[in-house]
């Protein structure tokens, strides 16, 4: 069985993060979204076919560097919004049954395991309390799907679409008898609803939680999730003497703890990064590859990416720091507002809710601050700029 893939898309909604990484490839706990639906469905796919357009090049070679040994071939979408047909020209590809999803979430190995040889022909769905905010299946007794509906006004169902399916080579059909929506897109979803006229097609609630990667700040609740399950500490290189560690970490080759560096709760430390000495982190921190924690830092609840150097006395919390950024020393924000009210972030162009007490700041790639930085709660920082000495961003 085949799996199509659709990667084509930036995901807006993370900018300024996808201006530069497209959504499919931002790294969650140690590997791309991407790689961690590969790697739940590899064993049931024979090939996987990415439908890739938004810097297709950058998908393609995270996936080439760590997939040589599963079946996987590229698509380029030509219009970004006809997701219908993008599926359509890969009829010649897929024959019989096949997989269909999107990149957005990540799902639990074991709910994916359950329906991948599921005999008939299904949707991923999950309860929710407001169904007017996603597209909703309407169901008959025995869990099959009579119809979905776009973000309905009045209740029909609370079982929202997931967008993970499993077809027959009639969906392509399907596809050429259906018309523009209002939108001025081809739907899925409109062929979705003559397919389930004809197929029994089921809804398939979900047991475990799935993650889903809307705005910057869901990074940070990801890394959690997986953080949150970590049972044992994996460590592959150095700890010096005095060194604390309060439940578990892992500690990928090349990377060393200075001596009496504190680890609090579950930390994930990828490869060739150094923390020098009495530096604490703690909960809900990621640190990728190349990076350096100066003395007596402090991190909590963030991502650091590739390349990036914190300086001394500096206090990193609940922020996500791009590629290449330099912390100079006594590097300090606020990360929470003084009414204590939800961080409210513009994103397209309209106000959002976090739904979060906390959240300090994205530093996009490049950037460099001078000493004594700081800064009020959700800032962004642009690529390739630079602060002055004693700043505050405002």
């Amino acid at each position: 069985m085949k799996a199509i893939i659709l990667a084509a898309w930036e995901g807006s909604r993370l900018r300024p993060l996808t201006q530069t990484t497209p959504k499919p490839c931002l790294k969650i706990f140690g590997k791309s979204i991407l790689e961690h639906n590969i790697d739940s469905l590899a064993k049931f796919v024979d090939e996987f076919i990415i439908v890739v357009k938004y810097k297709k090049e950058k998908v393609i070679e995270t996936l080439w560097n760590n997939y040589n040994w599963v079946k996987i071939s590229y698509f380029e979408q030509w219009d970004i919004i006809w997701t219908a047909w993008a599926i359509k020209w890969l009829e010649t590809q897929v024959s019989w049954d096949f997989l269909l999803l999107n990149w957005d979430s990540i799902f639990d190995y074991s709910d994916l395991e359950k329906i991948a040889n599921f005999s008939s022909y299904w949707c991923l769905v999950q309860e929710v309390e407001d169904p007017s905010k996603y597209w909703i299946f309407k169901q008959d007794n025995s869990w099959l799907a009579l119809e979905i509906i776009e973000k309905p006004e009045n209740f029909v169902w609370n079982l929202a679409n997931l967008w993970v399916y499993k077809f027959n080579d009639k969906i392509f059909d399907y596809i050429d008898k259906i018309s523009i929506s209002l939108r001025w897109e081809l739907e899925i979803t409109d062929a979705i609803n003559i397919f389930v006229k004809n197929f029994p097609f089921h809804l398939i609630k979900i047991e475990k939680e799935f993650i889903d990667v809307w705005y910057p700040w869901d990074i940070l609740t990801a890394n959690s999730y997986f953080l949150d399950k970590l049972i044992k500490t994996s460590v592959e290189w150095e700890i010096e003497e005095w060194v604390t560690i309060k439940w578990k970490i892992i500690l990928w080759k090349w990377s060393i703890l200075k001596a009496w560096t504190y680890i609090e709760w579950n930390v994930y430390i990828w490869k060739n990064s150094i923390i020098w000495p009495n530096a604490y982190i703690r909960w809900n921190t990621v640190i990728w590859n190349n990076c350096k924690i100066g003395n007596a830092c402090e991190l909590k609840n963030s991502s650091l990416w590739d390349w990036s150097h914190i300086a001394h006395l500096s206090y990193i919390w609940d922020s996500i720091i791009w590629n290449n950024v330099n912390i100079a020393w006594w590097f300090i924000w606020a990360n929470l507002r003084h009414d204590k009210a939800n961080i409210k972030v513009m994103v397209k162009w309209k106000l959002v809710d976090s739904w979060l007490r906390k959240l300090w700041i994205i530093i996009w790639d490049n950037v460099k601050t001078w000493i004594n930085t700081s800064s009020y709660p959700w800032r962004i920082i642009n690529a390739d700029t630079f602060t002055n000495p004693w700043e505050i961003i405002k």
